[in-house]
C-alpha cells in the first residue's frame, strides 16, 4: 500500500507547449497539466494502442537499442536481484520494432512478459519524430555551454523503474498511457536506504525499499521519507518537472507505456559529472580518521559548498588561480593537473 499523503502540486492553467520561464528556479516538483495534449503521438494513443505503434514505427530508423527483458513473475518491477548481485532482468541490444510487437503480442496476457525501452534518445532512433511531438525546454541565458535538453523516449508496458535521482532538471512527459511519480527531497536520501553504486540501470544507486510494501524493520527511518514524499497521478498529456536530484520512482500503469522526458543542466559543460568527486572522495576521505573528516567539512564548506567567491575575495587577482571562477581553460588545467596526480 502506497502511504504517502502529499499530492505534487498542479499548474492547471498551463499553456499548451509553454514551459514557465523560470521553471529551473523551481525547488519542488510540479505537474504541468496537459502541457503536450497536443502532440500527434498523445492524440493517437488514446484512441488506438496498434495504431500508435505504427505510428511510433514510421519513425524508426532500424538502428539497434538496448532493452530490458524480464520474465512474467518480474512484473515489470525492475530492480537488484534477491542477493543485490545484478539487476533483475537481461539487458541486451535488439530492434525497437521487434520489442513493440512483443508488448502487442502479450497486449491482452493478465501476466505479460517485461518489456522496456529505457532512456532512448529520439534523435537517435526516431528522425522526424519530433517535428510532430517536442517541447521548448527555457534555457537561461549563459556566457558558456550548457548541457542542452537530450530528449529521450521510454517504452514498455507496465513498470516500477525504483527510486532513484539525476543529476540533472528533467521535465518528463506522459505521452501514451498513465504514470506516477513518487518523490522524495534530496535530504531523505539516508531514509531510502541507497543500493550498491554497481551495477546500476544508468548510474544512480536505487532504493533498497519496497515503497509500496516497505519493511519497516529492515528499513526504519523510510518513514521519514515517507513522510516527506508526494505522489504525482499523469493522464496522457500531462509533464512534471523533477528538479536535479530529487529522488523518484517511475512507474508506468498501463499495458502500454511511453513517456519522453528531457535533462538539462544550467551548469557550464566543461564541468563534468559530480560523481567523480564522490568517488574520488570515497578513495581519499571516507576512510580517514573522523576528526579529519570533521576538519574536511569545514575546508570543503569552505571553498566548495559556502560562498564560492569569499576564498578569493582577500587574495590579489595575480594570486587566485584555480580559486577564481571556473572557466574552460582552468578546467582542463585542473583535470590534467588531477590526472598526474591519480596515476603517480
Amino acid at each position: 500500500m502506497l502511504n504517502i499523503a502529499k499530492r505534487t502540486r498542479t499548474l492547471e492553467n498551463c499553456e499548451v507547449g509553454h514551459i514557465p520561464e523560470d521553471i529551473s528556479s523551481y525547488t519542488e516538483p510540479v505537474i504541468l497539466k496537459g502541457i503536450v495534449k497536443n502532440w500527434e503521438m498523445v492524440e493517437l494513443g488514446q484512441r488506438s494502442v496498434p495504431k500508435t505503434v505504427e505510428y511510433l514505427k514510421s519513425f524508426y530508423n532500424g538502428k539497434p537499442t538496448f532493452a530490458y527483458f524480464g520474465a512474467p513473475e518480474l512484473q515489470g518491477r525492475y530492480g537488484y536481484n534477491a542477493d543485490v548481485t545484478q539487476l533483475n532482468y537481461e539487458s541486451r541490444a535488439t530492434q525497437i520494432d521487434e520489442v513493440l510487437d512483443l508488448i502487442l503480442q502479450h497486449l491482452d496476457d493478465d501476466h505479460p512478459p517485461s518489456y522496456y525501452i529505457a532512456s532512448n534518445v529520439i534523435d537517435q532512433s526516431f528522425p522526424k519524430f519530433r517535428e510532430h511531438n517536442d517541447l521548448h525546454i527555457p534555457i537561461k541565458p549563459n556566457e558558456v555551454t550548457t548541457e542542452p535538453p537530450v530528449p529521450s523516449i521510454w517504452i514498455g508496458n507496465k513498470s516500477v523503474a525504483r527510486g532513484h535521482y539525476d543529476a540533472s532538471d528533467n521535465i518528463a512527459c506522459c505521452v501514451v498511457g498513465k504514470r506516477r511519480f513518487i518523490t522524495f527531497p534530496p535530504d531523505q536520501i539516508e531514509n531510502l536506504y541507497p543500493g550498491p553504486l554497481s551495477p546500476t540501470p544508468g548510474g544512480q544507486a536505487l532504493t533498497m525499499v519496497d515503497i509500496h510494501n516497505p519493511d519497516f524493520s529492515q528499513y526504519p527511518n523510510y518513514k521519514k521519507a515517507q513522510a516527506a514524499g508526494q505522489v504525482a497521478e499523469l493522464e496522457p498529456g500531462d509533464g512534471i518537472f523533477i528538479p536535479s536530484m530529487w529522488w523518484h520512482q517511475v512507474e508506468g500503469l498501463s499495458q502500454f507505456n511511453v513517456l519522453v522526458n528531457y535533462w538539462w543542466s544550467d551548469a557550464p559543460k566543461f564541468m563534468g559529472s559530480a560523481m567523480n568527486v564522490l568517488y574520488h572522495a570515497m578513495l581519499s576521505l571516507r576512510d580517514k580518521p573522523q576528526h579529519e573528516k570533521d576538519a574536511w567539512k569545514h575546508v570543503f564548506n569552505y571553498y566548495i559548498f559556502g560562498d564560492g567567491s569569499q576564498s578569493a575575495a582577500h587574495l590579489p587577482e595575480h594570486a587566485r588561480g584555480f580559486l577564481e571562477e571556473m572557466d574552460e581553460r582552468k578546467s582542463k588545467q585542473l583535470r590534467s593537473m588531477l590526472l598526474n596526480k591519480l596515476n603517480r
